[in-house]
């Protein structure tokens, strides 16, 4: 795993150090220093991925541990800005409190103006960074329980005193503030000097070289292992979704939405099918009732018409009812004598039907054709009913 640790200015136009750093090998990726908060940008595409962990100036923050009351809640820990009132020069409405650790009754607090939190926040978002934590560039340095530990950054010096306290700014003023704490001290001031500085050692100090490596390779270090986070409060961030899911999420949406309306149409189309399965069913159902009235109760449509059909076929005079109505066919186009109803008797091979016609000339005609044919034609009553005539007709083969 990789990441970004920037150590970010009290402002725009103070330097920012970088460096990309890979916890799996153990090793610098790439490192350097942009000139201004402005030049930031230029780190967006070597973030990537990449978490971010950003490094503020201690010398914008104030590091105190705060007595608290035996068993306090968290009322007691909300109400500390109002217990260290007092000892601010500002308003507590303008100074944002971070929450540090705890050691028995004592509570580590970090206080800083909210409008310098603005401004570092306002540093990485214009430059599209996202950063997870800040910390306290001090808080990254090395802890040693014998002494202080001292970095050069730039032209500033980072000192760590203990595990909540430190100080940074320029040499001019940390140098006489190191020189006058030592001269009040009964043994030596042990520094753990990281950076190798040619100095002239002060009375009363113990200056301890340190294996020498590169500033933003120092702090790293400290920042794998700080569980302090800055970013809290009003401050906190919200975890920010995985870049390439928000690249293929309208994708993922439109392929969901697709599938969805697919499903839709494929279900409304089988209900349709459905709907027009059981009207065509049940049209079936009557025609074949209508046209066998004797049919009863089947289940297979195929097969119950066929066994109807085959009954009309083996009649007992070895005459076929299909056979008659194919042969008579042309008899009835010729005449235009239309059945209206029809009854065959197997027994004795006669084809019964009520035949209506447009005159008695062309019932006279069916059966002058039908007797061509070679059957028999016997004429019963013949009705005049509307425009039509309605004539008894009985056929035998």
């Amino acid at each position: 795993m990789e990441q970004l640790i920037v150590r970010l200015g009290s402002d725009h136009h103070q330097p920012v150090h970088w460096i990309v750093w890979s916890q799996s090998e153990q090793e610098i990726i790439a490192s350097g220093e942009l000139p201004n908060a402005d030049a930031l940008s230029s780190l967006s595409e070597r973030a990537g991925e990449r978490p971010i962990i950003a490094l503020a100036p201690t010398s914008d923050i104030l590091l105190k541990w705060v007595t608290l009351p035996p068993r306090a809640g968290r009322k007691v820990i909300a109400a500390i800005p109002y217990m260290l009132e007092d000892e601010l020069s500002t308003d507590v409405s303008e100074q944002f409190f971070a929450i540090g650790p705890k050691r028995g009754n004592e509570q580590a607090v970090a206080i800083v103006a909210r409008a310098q939190m603005e401004r570092w926040k306002s540093m990485l978002s214009n430059a599209d960074l996202s950063c997870e934590k800040l910390l306290p560039d001090v808080l990254a340095l090395p802890v040693n329980e014998q002494g202080w530990s001292l970095l050069s950054l730039g032209t500033n010096w980072l000192i760590r005193q203990d595990e909540w306290s430190g100080m940074q700014g320029e040499p001019d003023w940390l140098m006489p503030a190191i020189s006058h704490y030592a001269k009040q001290q009964e043994t030596p001031l042990t520094i753990h000097d990281y950076s190798g500085l040619e100095i002239v050692v002060p009375p009363n100090v113990d200056w301890q070289p340190q294996t020498l490596e590169l500033p933003m390779h120092v702090l790293v270090k400290g920042c794998e292992d700080a569980s302090f986070n800055l970013l809290q409060g009003d401050f906190k961030v919200k975890k920010q979704r995985n870049s390439q899911w928000r690249q293929w999420r309208l994708a993922a949406i439109l392929a969901v939405v697709a599938l969805t309306l697919s499903l839709v149409d494929r279900v409304i189309t089988l209900t349709t099918l459905n709907a027009q399965q059981e009207t065509l069913a049940a049209q079936i159902d009557a025609e074949i009732k209508r046209g066998f009235p004797d049919i009863g109760g089947y289940r297979d449509v195929k097969r119950g018409v066929g066994s109807e059909l085959a009954k009309l076929e083996q009649g007992g005079g070895k005459v076929s009812m299909l056979v008659m109505l194919n042969q008579l066919a042309s008899a009835f186009d010729q005449t235009n004598v239309k059945p209206q109803s029809i009854r065959y008797d197997g027994e004795r091979g006669e084809l019964r039907m009520q035949a209506a016609a447009t005159d008695f000339e062309a019932l006279e005609r069916f059966r002058n054709l039908a007797q061509a044919a070679g059957y028999t034609v016997e004429q019963g009553a013949i009705n005049n009913r509307d425009d039509q005539v309605i004539g008894s007709i009985a056929i035998r083969g």
